[in-house]
C-alpha cells in the first residue's frame, strides 16, 4: 500500500463559494498561487456555474486567466504539474472550460468535476434535478472532457446523512457510484456534505465500498471529502487512512461549510483544514508532498482575506 497521500485543496471553489462578502478576483488568484507554492497535488480553482446561483464564482474566466500566468512554475521535478480542476454543472459550464483552455499550452484546467447526491431530496434542492436527471445531464460533459483529454471526477454528496432525509444507507451511495462509473467518470469523490460522519460510519461505508469491488482506492480513482462540522473530520480521516484511502479533499484554514449545516446564528465549520489533514497523515506514518511553511503562508493569507470580506458583509448597528 502506498505511503504517499494525495491532497486536493478545494478552498478557491468549495471554500469560497458560500462566503457572503466579496472576495476580489486578484485575491483568489493569489490564493491559488500560494497553494501552488505549498505543493498540494491538485487545486479546485473555481466553478463554471451561473453567477445567478453562485455570485461568488461569477469571475471564473478571470480567475483562470490569472492562474494561467503562473501554472507552469508549479511543475515539480520529475512529476507532472499541479493539477487544476473546475466544477462543471452542465454543458454550458463545459463551454467555459473549453474556452479557458483554448490556445493555452499547457492547458489550465486538467480535470472537470460533476456532482450529484446520494439523497434524492438534496439532489433536487442543490441541482434542480433528480439523481438520474443530473447524471444524464453529465453525459455530454463527460464525453467532451474525454475528447479534450481531461479527466472527470464524480462527486457524490450526502454520503452519510442528508439534512432533509436523515441517515443515508451505504447501498444508496454505492448505487449512485455505480451510475457515475457507468456514465464514464474517472474518479469517485465521496462527500460528507454536512459533516455528519463518525469514524464508525465512515468505516462502514468504506468497507462496503471495498467489498463491492467496483472502485479502486488508488489515489487516481477514489477521494474522500470531509467536513468538520462536529470536529470529527480528523478522526474520520485517520480511519479512512487505516482502511487504505490515499486521496483527500481539504481546504486551507478550514474554509467552506455547507449552508444546510449552519444555523441562523452560527455558521457551520467548513472542510477539513489542510493543515489538520496533514497532521493526521503524518501521525499515521504516511507522507504528503506539501511544503508546510508555504502552507502556513497560504493559510494566513486566506484567513485575512476571508476575514476582511466577512467583516465588510456584516451589517453594522448604529446607535
Amino acid at each position: 500500500m502506498p505511503d504517499l497521500v494525495r491532497i486536493t485543496d478545494v478552498s478557491p471553489r468549495d471554500g469560497l463559494q458560500n462566503e457572503p462578502g466579496v472576495i476580489a478576483t486578484s485575491d483568489k488568484v493569489r490564493l491559488i498561487e500560494l497553494l501552488c507554492a505549498a505543493n498540494v497535488d491538485e487545486i479546485e480553482v473555481t466553478s463554471f456555474v451561473s453567477p445567478k446561483w453562485v455570485p461568488q464564482l461569477g469571475d471564473a474566466p478571470d480567475v483562470i486567466a490569472g492562474a494561467a500566468a503562473f501554472k507552469p512554475a508549479s511543475s515539480r521535478a520529475g512529476t507532472s504539474a499541479i493539477a487544476f480542476s473546475a466544477l462543471v454543472p452542465n454543458e454550458k459550464g463545459m463551454d467555459g472550460v473549453t474556452l479557458a483552455n483554448s490556445g493555452r499550452h499547457p492547458r489550465v484546467i486538467d480535470k472537470v468535476s460533476v456532482f450529484t447526491a446520494a439523497s434524492e431530496t438534496f439532489a433536487r434542492r442543490n441541482t434542480n434535478a433528480s439523481i438520474a436527471e443530473s447524471i444524464e445531464r453529465f453525459a455530454p460533459v463527460i464525453r467532451r472532457s474525454h475528447e479534450q483529454g481531461l479527466r472527470v471526477r464524480g462527486y457524490v454528496s450526502t454520503i452519510i446523512a442528508c439534512p432533509f432525509e436523515g441517515p443515508i444507507a451505504p447501498d444508496a451511495v454505492l448505487n449512485v457510484v455505480d451510475r457515475l462509473l457507468d456514465a464514464g467518470v474517472d474518479e469517485i469523490d465521496l462527500g460528507d456534505t454536512i459533516g455528519a460522519a463518525t469514524p464508525e460510519t465512515i468505516g462502514v461505508l468504506l468497507r462496503r465500498t471495498i467489498a463491492a469491488g467496483r472502485v479502486s482506492l488508488s489515489p487516481e480513482a477514489f477521494t474522500l471529502h470531509l467536513h468538520d462540522t462536529r470536529g470529527l473530520a480528523g478522526a474520520c480521516a485517520a480511519e479512512a487512512l487505516r482502511l487504505g484511502v490515499r486521496s483527500f479533499d481539504s481546504a486551507i484554514a478550514g474554509l467552506g461549510g455547507c449552508p444546510y449545516a449552519s444555523t441562523p446564528t452560527s455558521r457551520a465549520p467548513g472542510n477539513i483544514d489542510t493543515s489538520l489533514l496533514i497532521s493526521v497523515i503524518e501521525r499515521a506514518g504516511l507522507r504528503t508532498r506539501v511544503n508546510a511553511e508555504a502552507l502556513r503562508d497560504a493559510a494566513a493569507f486566506a484567513t485575512r482575506v476571508v476575514g476582511e470580506a466577512r467583516a465588510s458583509a456584516t451589517p453594522r448597528n448604529h446607535a
